[in-house]
């Protein structure tokens, strides 16, 4: 679900940026062109920026820029380049082509089919940068962070209709219950992560401090099981961006799942943070502020749901994700 709702991401944006091209002159990507494009290679990216395909294709990178690179919290750093794909004859612009390298040199290419394109030549991009994804861990989402970036497109926006037209179909169960699904997973004393629904009583569980960022163990005293139902879940992704010189990023991302009443710091519940909002998360050592990208809210499917009660502090590190311990809901 995860992977596919990056990948929609990425379908949204490249459409919305792609009309923004459109010209009285442009006509549609062909599902054979498509297939031919993904053939299409360039020999020097930093120098190749204006290269013709078989005298009927132009691949023009001017607009574009220079590459981006992407370094995840592996460490690991990919290369991003894109190549608008012009129809010689007419000069009609196609698409854009997407070359995303590792750093062992290994080459992954997309096309990103121009807005105009059938539902049967998006279907397949949609496929194939997914399948890539299986591969190539956490491809769409460093995709879609360039492609909203380098275009710019806030994915947010375009994500907001989406999620509104969702609450208004699923309607979930908004109660009292303050809690997380059991797939999350908490940090532990001593850095591990454990899944929310296999803490018990006895175990130790790390809470900080959001003014110092000092953290600390604290004693669990019990779990917290709710009766399976269908909840409402508000789903957060949560980004951190450092630029680190010109068009050399590091990106780091988290995603959270809770009640829309869950407490966070700050003050605000879950259901109340905004895309923009800041969120203190733990990452490169310790703990900075990431930013809600995006946020969507429904029903979650039956389940149920559980929360700690512990014997100290005021937070826990759910998902990496700071979050407030369900007693200061009642302060």
């Amino acid at each position: 679900m995860k992977k596919l709702f990056f990948t929609a991401c990425v379908l949204l944006a490249g459409s919305t940026v792609l009309r923004a091209q459109d010209s009285a002159a442009s006509r549609a990507l062909t599902m054979d062109e498509y297939e031919k494009a993904k053939t299409f290679s360039v020999g020097d990216l930093d120098k190749d920026t204006y290269v013709k395909i078989e005298n009927t294709y132009i691949l023009d990178h001017s607009g574009f820029g220079k590459p981006y690179f992407i370094t995840g919290d592996d460490g690991k750093k990919k290369r991003i380049d894109l190549y608008k794909v012009i129809l010689k004859d007419g000069r009609i612009e196609l698409g854009t082509l997407i070359f995303y390298t590792t750093e062992n040199g290994k080459r992954y290419t997309a096309c990103l089919p121009g807005y105009k394109a059938d539902s049967k030549v998006w279907g397949k991009y949609f496929e194939d940068i997914h399948a890539i994804d299986k591969e190539e861990q956490f491809y769409v989402l460093k995709l879609s962070y360039v492609l909203s970036k380098e275009l710019g497109f806030q994915l947010y926006r375009a994500a907001q209709p989406g999620a509104g037209t969702a609450i208004s179909r699923e309607a979930g169960t908004y109660g009292n219950d303050i809690c997380f699904p059991g797939e999350m997973q908490v940090t532990m004393a001593d850095g591990s992560r454990k899944l929310l629904s296999a803490v018990k009583a006895g175990d130790e569980v790390v809470t900080v401090d959001p003014a110092t960022h000092q953290a600390k163990p604290v004693v669990v005293k019990g779990l917290t099981v709710h009766v399976a139902k269908n909840y409402a879940i508000t789903r957060l992704l949560l980004l951190s961006v450092v630029e680190r010189g010109d068009r050399d990023v590091l990106l780091s991302s988290r995603l959270l799942e809770a009640t829309p009443n869950h407490p966070m710091a700050g003050g605000k519940t879950a259901g109340e943070l905004v895309v923009g909002d800041k969120v203190l998360c733990a990452g490169g050592g310790g703990y900075r502020t990431f930013t809600v990208w995006d946020k969507t809210e429904a029903a979650g499917g039956v389940q149920r749901v559980y929360n700690i009660v512990a014997g100290g502090g005021d937070t826990f590190l759910m998902n990496g994700v700071m979050v407030m311990q369900k007693p200061l809901i009642a302060k």
